[in-house]
């Protein structure tokens, strides 16, 4: 073993050289172990961690462009439909004027028509009371006239001028009346 002189006192500061040579060797087979087989574990470990989230970083960018991708192109179909949907709605009001339009000009024809019709009905059957009235004006004419003048007027010529001629008379008398009330209403 080894003896310390006594005259030498043992500073705690200061290892003994047998500690130091002895850590030394001790450290330098650790050393060596962990270079050996440690370290390599651990560069693989985060190698493999490395490239797995590179991989996931490509993949997550990738998925990225191509969610972008997706997002444009739905933008434009949506773009289009909206533009699409608005030309629907301009076509729409478009034929909806046009038929309102077409119906207005059907119902103005059959309005018309329905005029036309109703104004030929009733020139039709004014001519027909005109006719009616005439025949009737005539026989109470002759008859009255007969009884007038004293004499029968059942010869059909001499009748007819008869009412003829007192038709043409009240027609006079009606547009003279018609005249003087038109020229004293405007004054």
């Amino acid at each position: 073993m080894y003896v310390i002189p006594l005259a030498e006192k043992l500073n705690p500061l200061v290892p003994h050289p047998i500690e130091i040579v002895l850590s030394i060797v001790v450290f330098g087979i650790l050393y060596f172990l962990a270079k050996k087989y440690v370290v390599p574990n651990f560069e693989k470990t985060f190698a493999e961690r490395t490239s797995a989230i590179e991989g996931g970083l490509r993949a997550a960018e990738t998925k990225q462009a191509e969610a972008d991708a997706k997002l444009a192109e739905l933008e434009q179909q949506l773009s289009e439909a909206r533009h699409e949907a608005a030309k629907i709605r301009e076509e729409a009001r478009e034929q909806g004027a046009q038929i309102v339009a077409e119906m207005r000009e059907q119902a103005q024809e059959e309005a018309s028509r329905i005029v036309e019709h109703g104004k030929t009905q009733i020139e039709a059957e004014r001519q027909q009371a005109v006719t009616s009235l005439r025949a009737e004006v005539g026989t109470l004419a002759t008859s009255l006239a007969g009884r007038i003048v004293g004499e029968s007027l059942d010869d059909d010529q001499r009748a007819a001028r008869v009412v003829e001629r007192f038709l043409a008379d009240l027609e006079l008398h009606n547009e003279a009346t018609d005249a003087g009330s038109s020229t004293s209403g405007a004054s």
